[in-house]
């Protein structure tokens, strides 16, 4: 009877692994096919199923002994489908914050250009350049029209026309005995004037340089007479001193889109205002004052430049109604995503 008591305790032991969940640490047993002929208390389904079957699924799958790594992947996978929803929710908060400061930022310059305007210092001005801006100044002084720059190309529309043109900054001079005067040099944005206007001042300009250089004496050349033609050129090219009166906006420098070319002051091509590059180039300080003439007093006879409007300075390229666009376009795309993600996690129904 030593078979049947082996058989006991085999019985046992696996009554003993089924009853406590454990893992098979040991080999397979096999078990003679005649066991239930000698002992009738033994199941034969009870083998097959519960014993022989468990210890050929864990040799068969070695994914068996690691059921937690399977459930954090799968609970991983599951929260990726909702990042994309969430990212465009960000982005869609994020533009209601930039409205508002739109907002703000646009009711600032509204309420500073209401203003009536002040009498240009260019010391205050030079000190306290972040808290002048947008502010209304009233100055007086000459053009140094030969140290204009053409910033551009800008198109401007005209009944419905659009025309390519530049924006002309000229230095605007102290006069020498007007107390009246600036005191110091400030850079004047006169306004948009067509392309034939650069096209000109490029042509006067190589006309200047032929006669200078046409007016200097050659060997065998009198003194007497190169210095009557010098003469006769220093009065029909010496500058005529007139006094204007520019009342306009004070500035800082444009902030280009990755799109805009760097300018290149060698050969004279701006292509977004740099007003310390400019002031270099026209041999002013770096710390120069920029203002942007907004005078509506424009000459019929003489309709160039044409000056900024005031309105074009409360506007910008993204207003806040199109921040609010955005605002309902990202939180729409946040929606889709997000019901999407839920779509493809919801069980499907098994239709019998």
């Amino acid at each position: 009877m030593r078979w049947v008591k082996s058989i006991s305790r085999t019985l046992e032991r696996i009554n003993q692994i089924k009853s406590t969940n454990h893992k098979f640490s040991t080999t397979n047993h096999d078990f003679p096919s005649s066991i239930t002929c000698f002992h009738p208390q033994i199941s034969p389904h009870f083998i097959t199923t519960s014993s022989f079957s468990t210890l050929s699924s864990i040799d068969q799958n070695p994914t068996f002994s690691h059921p937690q790594g399977e459930n954090v992947r799968g609970i991983w996978s599951k929260m990726l489908l909702f990042v994309p929803g969430a990212i465009t929710f960000g982005l869609g908060t994020w533009q209601i914050f930039r409205r508002q400061d739109k907002i703000k930022m646009l009711d600032y310059r509204k309420e500073r250009l209401e203003m009536d305007p002040i009498k240009f210092d260019a010391t205050s001005a030079t000190e306290n350049q972040n808290t002048v801006e947008f502010r209304k100044v009233v100055c007086r002084g000459a053009f140094d029209e030969k140290k204009s720059v053409y910033v551009g190309p800008r198109s401007r529309s005209i009944s419905g026309v659009t025309e390519n043109g530049y924006y002309i900054i000229t230095p605007l001079l102290p006069i020498s005995g007007d107390p009246e005067s600036v005191q110091h040099p400030v850079l004047v944005n006169r306004g948009w004037v067509p392309r034939s206007w650069r096209d000109k001042a490029l042509e006067s300009f190589e006309h200047v340089e032929e006669t200078k250089k046409s007016s200097i004496p050659s060997k065998g050349t009198s003194w007497r007479f190169w210095s009557k033609n010098s003469e006769q050129t220093k009065e029909e090219q010496g500058p005529t001193v007139r006094s204007v009166e520019v009342v306009g906006v004070i500035r800082e420098s444009e902030k280009p889109s990755i799109f805009v070319p760097a300018n290149d002051p060698v050969s004279g091509q701006w292509f977004y205002v740099d007003v310390p590059a400019i002031a270099h180039a026209a041999g002013l300080p770096k710390n120069t004052i920029y203002i942007e003439d907004i005078n509506e007093n424009v000459s019929a006879s003489n309709p160039y430049p044409v000056p900024k409007d005031v309105n074009t300075l409360i506007r910008s390229s993204v207003m806040p109604q199109d921040h609010l666009n955005y605002m309902l376009t990202w939180y729409s795309l946040s929606a889709a995503v997000t019901f999407m993600a839920y779509k493809r996690l919801k069980p499907r129904k098994i239709r019998r």
